[in-house]
């Protein structure tokens, strides 16, 4: 059951530097995880979240214990996070984001990142693992799924050293599941995140010599109204 457990309190976080990832974070310390946060350099065109996510990790003083894996998504030719060539949609209302799978859709990703996390968490004895999802993610990416988080769960258990031992699992947890982007800044800011450490846009683009959001692609109209709403 994807959910908070009571087993050993330590957890892996997979951890992008972005919004949702960055409370998810503050969110397993706060239940008193001992945590050790991943992320991965898959070449993705926003790849400066990194960055927001080292700069948050010293600040958390968690630096020591970061995991990059890199991997590369280059090849995978049907996303505009790996694949400069498609163009990223601009200016769209959330009204106007619709249900279908958008093109900043990286096929498997989250299956290929759990799998890694899992990997790493069964090295180190770790039966948890935390992912950012949310319901927003819910409407256009399948792999946000409700049901393809239980599936992973239990096909990761299936797979690992988990299934010689009765009683033994995975537990995937996604607190931000149900929540709204605002309630998950709501929450963040509850728990003292510092959200001007953390990125969310997928088109970055360099003015003066910096690296800055576009502050038009969904992602960044999400961030946008998200905080508005909640500071109206």
């Amino acid at each position: 059951m994807i959910g908070l457990g009571d087993q050993e309190k330590r957890a892996v976080v997979l951890y992008s530097g972005g919004l949702d990832s960055t409370t998810v974070l503050h969110m397993a310390m706060d239940e008193g995880y001992d945590s050790y946060p991943i992320s991965f350099d898959y070449k993705q065109r926003h790849a400066v979240e990194l960055t927001f996510a080292k700069k948050s990790l010293e600040k958390l003083g968690l630096l020591g214990r970061w995991k990059v894996f890199k991997l590369d998504f280059s090849k995978v030719k049907s996303s505009a996070l790996t694949d400069s060539s498609i163009e990223i949609p601009k200016g769209r209302h959330p009204d106007e984001m619709g249900d279908a799978i958008p093109v900043s859709y990286v096929p498997l990703r989250n299956t290929i990142f759990l799998s890694y996390a899992a990997a790493y968490a069964e090295s180190l004895g770790i039966n948890h693992v935390f992912i950012g999802v949310n319901c927003l993610d819910y409407s256009g990416y399948p792999d946000c799924r409700p049901e393809f988080l239980e599936s992973m769960e239990k096909a990761l258990s299936l797979g690992s050293r988990h299934a010689d031992n009765p009683g033994s699992s995975f537990h995937l947890h996604a607190p931000l599941l149900h929540l709204t982007k605002s309630e998950i800044i709501k929450k963040g800011r509850e728990l003292g995140v510092n959200y001007d450490l953390t990125w969310s846009c997928y088109d970055p683009v360099v003015e003066d010599g910096m690296v800055k959001p576009c502050g038009a692609c969904d992602s960044c109209v999400l961030r946008h109204e998200a905080f508005d709403a909640l500071d109206a």
